[in-house]
């Protein structure tokens, strides 16, 4: 052993220290010196990609929100949509039961032509000669085809110009509150409502066999407000003399509209036809249609006198 190769080894032994090796990181697989493994990334080292069924069965897709993703989810939507359905089904049912909303739809069937035609067969039904109400497989025309046929819009829109006449004639006299208009409106509402009860009940003690409903009595009942509005704007406007002529002038057409279209639906054929009326229980018939053509004068009186000063 040579000494010189001895001491050269050593000597370049101590200036080339012995390096440590490093592991390199393979891929995939973690770094050595990583404590835990990161797991922010979808398909970074350690993790485990996530796999979706295809159509999306169980599985949210980018496309459709997470909740409606449950099938629980899913089944509660549809039992709800169910039972709002069914509950719309039986409402329809029960509030057709109580209130013909298909039979008032006929009542409002009208248009500008024959409002216009109907006030004025109210004014002056003196020359009208044909009342029978038109029908079309056994059902009545809509009243806009028929001037005869009862309708509910101009009674609903006479109620109200009614109480909004009322006001301005309270307004005038200074005797405005709404106090007194309401009990105007209530007062006139519950007229309306005695009497169309009170025909009802005589048209049952009488026993009449007629295809009057208690919306066309509603219909019949409300037309006098037309003439009640003519006195009260006239009284307004031309004093008391002017209400007790125009008042009067309606009072009469609305006495002879009443008995030349309920005689056609209360009294018998054979005296519809103007053939002399026999027997009792046409005498009562009779009788009756005069008394309901009667009441309507009284009651526009009875509701417009206090309002002309």
């Amino acid at each position: 052993m040579q000494p010189g190769t001895g001491g050269g080894a050593a000597a370049g032994g101590a200036r080339n220290p012995m390096k440590r090796r490093v592991p390199v990181a393979e891929p995939g697989l973690a770094d050595p010196h990583q404590l835990f493994h990161d797991t922010s990334s979808a398909h970074g080292p350690g993790s485990y990609p996530a796999h979706r069924a295809p159509g999306g069965l169980g599985y949210a897709s980018p496309s459709q929100p997470a909740f409606l993703a449950d099938p629980v989810s899913n089944m509660a939507v549809a039992y709800g949509s169910s039972l709002a359905a069914h509950g719309k089904e039986l409402v329809d049912k029960n509030i057709d039961r109580f209130i013909p909303v298909t039979k008032l739809k006929y009542y409002f069937a009208v248009d500008t032509l024959y409002v216009g035609k109907k006030l004025g067969l109210l004014v002056f039904p003196y020359l009208h000669q044909d009342w029978e109400v038109q029908y079309q497989q056994d059902m009545p025309v809509a009243p806009r085809f028929d001037i005869n046929a009862p309708d509910l819009y101009i009674p609903a829109m006479a109620f109200i110009t009614y109480i909004l006449v009322a006001g301005l004639a309270l307004g005038t006299q200074d005797r405005f509150s709404p106090d007194l208009l309401g009990l105007q409106a209530s007062s006139a509402l519950a007229w309306l409502t005695v009497e169309v009860l009170a025909i009802l009940l005589s048209l049952y003690l009488v026993t009449v066999n007629t295809d009057l409903t208690t919306i066309d009595l509603l219909a019949f009942s409300g037309y006098k407000y037309v003439g009640m509005i003519g006195g009260v704007v006239t009284g307004l406007l031309f004093g008391r003399t002017g209400y007790y002529l125009v008042l009067s002038w309606c009072c009469v057409a609305i006495f002879v509209f009443m008995i030349r279209t309920l005689r056609l639906k209360i009294l018998s054929e054979v005296a519809a036809e103007g053939v002399l009326v026999r027997g009792a229980r046409n005498q009562l018939r009779m009788y009756l249609t005069m008394a309901i053509a009667a009441a309507q004068p009284l009651f526009m009186y009875w509701l417009t006198f206090h309002l002309v000063r």
